[in-house]
């Protein structure tokens, strides 16, 4: 199980390559809210994702076969970007897995990172599944996305929230692998017991939250326009740390996420993809449940599709 001193060491490796994000309030926000809330904006990474603070740490503490060996990996887009990115900050080769209809801007940017990205599959599973046996042929180190050393890169984001906003009250986090919440819930409740994680996923994508609340094993379907949130197979790792840390689990529905994303852009004046803005959607959800709390809205990435994009603001 990842613990706090896991993800304090982590740091060192993410700081060589990135800065920490902002965390900013808007009062228009607040006042639709109506309470208090920041955004953290991970959708300011050169990858614009979160994950990309994963990579970073996992890729520094690889052994010396693991990097001459390679890296192999499956993702809608978001994980495969903080692979790439840690793979060229170490020199390392990366093949990346990608289902077909993948979102065209996350795959481009895989590539011009130096990846070598390989369609397969209808969704991130059957590419995951494919890509595995893949890594075991070519003898390189298969990186599932919610690998240990991800976690404890990841939640270095949490940190940065408790130590500039000490008063938070809740914290809501979009699931799809689990990487971020787990890592937030580690750092807040290691912190102060009393900080409320709410984890969110689509109700077109509702996998991971069916399994936390069921405590087994559920697969669900992914008909989600919120890619960042389209797990169809849980993780059993991610699984145990939420049973422990999360308070809350929300399901949001797309349409509301589509609203989301086109608030989250008027008011913010920021690009965010439809999983960042699922903890808007959620806060929405229950905002008469947040009133008088310092709450904290991670917006996990900015990669939206042009084509989502544009179904976004055409509502």
């Amino acid at each position: 199980m990842p613990t706090i001193k896991d993800i304090i060491s982590a740091r060192k490796n993410v700081y060589n390559h990135l800065h920490p994000t902002p965390l900013y309030s808007y009062p228009t926000l607040n006042s639709l809210i109506g309470t208090k809330t920041w955004i953290k904006h991970e959708n300011h990474h050169p990858v614009g994702a979160f994950k990309i603070r994963g990579g970073l740490n996992l890729a520094a503490n690889l052994t010396n076969e693991e990097k001459s060996n390679g890296l192999f990996t499956a993702s809608t887009g978001n994980h495969g970007q903080s692979i790439a990115f840690a793979s060229r900050a170490y020199n390392l080769k990366a093949t990346i897995a990608v289902p077909e209809g993948a979102n065209p801007g996350k795959v481009a940017a895989m590539r011009g990172l130096g990846a070598e990205v390989l369609f397969h599959g209808e969704d991130f599973d059957e590419a995951r599944e494919w890509i595995i046996q893949v890594a075991e042929k070519q003898g390189g180190k298969f990186v599932g996305p919610t690998d240990e050393l991800l976690i404890h890169g990841v939640g270095t984001y949490a940190l940065e929230i408790i130590e500039e906003l000490p008063i938070v009250d809740t914290i809501i986090v979009p699931v799809g692998a689990g990487s971020g919440v787990c890592g937030t819930g580690i750092v807040a409740k290691t912190i102060n017991p009393r900080i409320e994680i709410i984890a969110v996923q689509s109700a077109q994508a509702p996998a991971m939250q069916i399994s936390w609340e069921k405590g087994e094993m559920v697969e669900a379907g992914t008909e989600t326009i919120a890619e960042g949130l389209a797990t169809r197979v849980p993780f059993g790792n991610t699984q145990r740390i939420m049973r422990e840390y999360v308070d809350k689990f929300l399901l949001v529905d797309d349409e509301k996420i589509k609203v989301a994303t086109r608030i989250m852009m008027e008011h913010t004046h920021n690009l965010v993809e439809e999983a960042a803005a699922a903890p808007l959607a959620a806060a929405l959800q229950i905002k008469e449940q947040l009133q008088g709390k310092n709450v904290v809205l991670v917006a996990s990435g900015g990669n939206i599709s042009m084509e989502n994009l544009k179904k976004v603001l055409s509502q």
